[in-house]
Formats: C-alpha cells, structure tokens, sequence
C-alpha cells in the first residue's frame, strides 16, 4: 500500500506536496518522493525513510514548479530497503515522464516479456510501477503522429493501457511540459479523490490524492472520486479534461482501506472511514453478544488507533465500561506495514505499554481491527497477561483473514496468514488467548457499505473470491514462490 499526491498550483509547489506527504505518511514508511515540473523541465528527490527525514532545506529548494506529484512506499513489489525501488519513476521518451503509483500489477510476468520482446523497453527495477511507467510511455508514443499531444491521445493511450494491464492501480504522472495525468485502474480497488480550489489571483488550482483529509486538511474542496478506469488531464494552463477510458468498468474499493490502512477521517468512495468502523463495532457487538456471556467481561479495549471506533461501539453495545490501557509510541511505525516478521514482533513492545492499573484482575475484552499474521495479536495477549489481566478475549472487527492479498497489501504468502486453513479454535490456541472472536464477512460488507451506492467491494482476502478474475491458484503459487525466495 502506498501514497499518492499530485498538485497543479499557480505558485510554487514544493512546500504543499511535502505538507500533503505527511498527511499520507500512515500509508507507508519506506520510502518517499516528490518530483516538480518546472516548464519542462523535472526536479526529482527521493529517499527511503519517513517524510520529515528524507528532505532536507537543499532539496526543498531544488523543487521548483507549479505541479508536482509525491509518494509514500511500503513494498508489496521489489525490495523495502533498495533506494532503486523509490518512486516516482522516470523516463526520458516519450516528451518525458513521470509516475507514481497505488497498487499491485497482477500480470507482471506477461508484461516483462512484452516490455522486452515487443515494446523494445528496459526496466531497471523489479517494480511493478516502472513497468506501468513504461506501457504509459509506449502507448503514449503509439498516439503520437506530429509534433503535439492532446488530451485524446493521453486518453486514447490510457485505453490501451487498460487492455494490456491487469491488477489494481491508481496513477498520476507528469508530461514535461505538458501537464498532469491522474487514472485509476477499471475496478477502482486503490483509491483516488479530485479537489478544488481557487487561488488568491482567482485561478484553478487542482490537487488529487490517495485519501480525502489531504484535500481537506490543505483547503481543497472535494470534487470526486475518480471513477473506476477514468482518466483526467489537467493542462499547464489548469485546464482539466477527463474521459472513461474503461469498456466495462465496475467499482470494487478495497475492504481493507475501511478496516485498517485509511485514516478514520478520510471519505473514500463517499463513505466515511470513520462512520464504517463504528458500524463495524456494532456488527461485531451482535456476534459477540451471540457468542459470549457479557457479564463476564469487565471492560473493552482497543488496540490504539485504527480499532478505537470500533471498540466504543462495542463497549456502547455491551453496556460494559470502555477503557484505554493500551498506550502507544507515536514514534514507531505502523507494525502491519514493517518489513519482517522478527521487525515486527520487536516493534510491538517498543510501540505498545500495557498500564497494569487498567488490567489487574480484570476480565479485559480486547478489540482490534484485525488479525494479520498474529504476531502482534499474540505479544498484544501476552502484555495483557502480564499487566496483571484475569481473562483475555481477543476479538477482530474484521473477519478472518485467509487468503493472500494480491491488489496492494503485503501479504502474499498464504502460509504467513495465521488464518489460513485453520478452525477459529486453533487461532485461538496460537494466539494463547481465552475466547476469540471475528467479524462474520457479511457484517464487514454490510457495515462498509451501509448507506451507499456501491454494491460490492473487493474482499479477496476473506472470500478468495479476486475481483478481477484473472488471478490464479498458479499465479498465486508464484507469487509465493517469488516471496518467499
């Protein structure tokens, strides 16, 4: 999962990317980007590390321009700690350009051979988004019968990539000396929202982003989201053109954007972050209520933060007293998303303290919004016990988490899943907890969808069911034979 920006401004750029990339900064901690167009001309820094490391006063200064794109990178495609895989990506023909990228190419292999044998181009990294980078150029290229390039033939060469691509995407690139283009794969499983604003001198000013509070938080009004396959071209003049440039396009948002990796007060396809994690407490209340005897617990916690809205609701629902007795080290990063298992088992107890004023003797209900590989679940159970807890009931406000993930979340290997193929009692068993309890998958879906226009999503990594319909048990087998080595 990573972070996108891309801004056409009427002033300089620099300063609002950057602002804008520390909004994103929960989407990935690997690395980062920015790039900056000047008229034709590209001003690139990249990095890896966190935001507020990687720029220094020198590098802000060489980012000159009035429209730039920005990324924030955990890898799911190519090495975590290779500078090489940094985005955003660039390449010097067609005009120039270059992209960054939300998502997971799922025809990797297929495209490797064509971006050889038949497009004649050569990638220097094991990222997938270079190869989106160079189909991009080479569609581009194919548009191209004089000396000018319009938004028809960006949206012609958009077309094409959708034919050729197959995975999840969101995309923004920079033409030198052309503009700003922003597209998002035809089942809109990563997310993209349009913003507005009007500048000081009464002009457009455009930004388009991964998540909402980024529009909001830098005085954007929200225009849209992106439909699943549509294009936009924003001009150096600001002028902005879209087209659906899908033949069959369907919207599947990602359910785990909603469960854990969005922040809670970002609106994603018109639905509120927020509001869906309450909903999914209420939905998990009812399984728990059905499951369990609630006078037997004796308070509700949440893993902070992502689980907070989840277990008020649970507490509200339960008529049991809700209390934090997990505290957090806002300066660790986000276990999920941290390269390695012993990485992560090592950063729960640098991230989390257990206050034993909150546990001693009590029966703790604990609630978080889901269980990965069970690393963190089982040193959260633990801490708990240690703390002085009498009982400990783990539950998931999601459910259980089965299958591998292939459209942008790091879990390739279904053998890391704790999930996979085992009973409810046995996770129970590894995690060494008393009672376990998860989210139904037809709760999560409601919860999500409650109020809204959308009729699906993608929930592969609870069902198996890949929206795309081009994932296979021998791609999958691949691709965890790719991981693991």
């Amino acid at each position: 999962m990573c972070g996108i920006v891309g801004i056409f401004s009427n002033h300089q750029i620099n300063q609002l990317i950057y602002d804008s990339l520390l909004l994103l900064q929960h989407r990935g901690q690997d690395s980062t980007g920015i790039a900056t167009m000047e008229g034709s001309l590209f001003h690139i820094c990249k990095s890896k590390g966190q935001v507020k490391e990687a720029y220094r006063t020198r590098d802000m200064r060489s980012l000159l321009g009035n429209i730039g794109i920005g990324h924030v990178r955990y890898a799911t495609k190519g090495t975590a700690d290779s500078e090489n895989e940094a985005q955003p990506f660039y390449v010097n023909a067609p005009y120039g350009i270059i992209l960054v990228h939300n998502g997971n190419l799922t025809n990797t292999r297929e495209l490797e051979k064509q971006l050889f044998n038949i497009d004649r181009r050569h990638t220097n990294s094991s990222s997938d988004t270079e190869m989106l980078l160079n189909i991009f150029a080479t569609e581009i290229q194919a548009q191209i019968h004089g000396s000018s390039l319009s938004p028809e033939h960006i949206f012609s060469a958009i077309k094409s990539l959708h034919k050729r691509v197959e995975g999840s995407y969101a995309a923004i690139a920079l033409i030198a000396g052309h503009g700003l283009v922003a597209f998002r794969d035809p089942y809109g499983i990563r997310p993209l929202v349009l913003g507005k604003r009007i500048s000081e001198d009464n002009r457009d000013e455009w930004i388009l982003a991964s998540e909402s509070l980024v529009l909001e938080n830098n005085d954007f009004q929200i225009v849209r989201d992106l439909d699943p396959g549509e294009a936009v071209f924003i001009s150096v003049n600001g002028e902005l053109h879209s087209q659906q440039c899908s033949d069959n396009p369907k919207l599947f948002p990602c359910s785990f954007e909603y469960v854990y990796l969005a922040r809670p007060d970002s609106i994603m396809n018109g639905i509120s972050v927020y509001e869906a994690r309450l909903r999914m407490g209420d939905r998990l209340a009812n399984t728990i209520k059905k499951t369990l005897n609630s006078g037997d617990i004796d308070v509700v916690m949440p893993i902070p933060d992502s689980s907070r809205p989840s277990a008020m609701q649970v507490a509200r629902q339960l008529g049991v007293e809700y209390r934090e007795g997990f505290f957090k080290n806002r300066y660790v990063g986000r276990t999920f998303i941290m390269p390695g298992q012993s990485q992560r088992k090592k950063s729960v107890r640098q991230k989390l303290n257990a206050m034993s004023t909150e546990f001693k003797g009590k029966n703790i209900l604990i609630v978080d919004d889901s269980i990965v590989r069970g690393t963190t679940s089982r040193e959260i159970v633990q801490m708990a016990r240690l703390a002085g807890a009498n009982k400990v009931t783990f539950t998931s406000a999601a459910p259980p988490i089965r299958f591998p993930h292939v459209y942008g979340i790091n879990m390739p290997s279904k053998d890391e899943l704790i999930a996979y193929d085992r009973s409810i009692l046995e996770i129970q068993n590894i995690l060494l907890v008393d009672q376990l309890v998860y989210q139904e998958v037809g709760d999560l879906k409601t919860a999500i969808l409650d109020d809204s226009k959308i009729e699906d999503l993608d929930m592969s990594c609870f069902t198996g069911h890949y929206v795309t319909g081009t994932v296979t048990n021998e791609y999958l087998n691949w691709v965890e034979t790719e991981y693991i080595s």
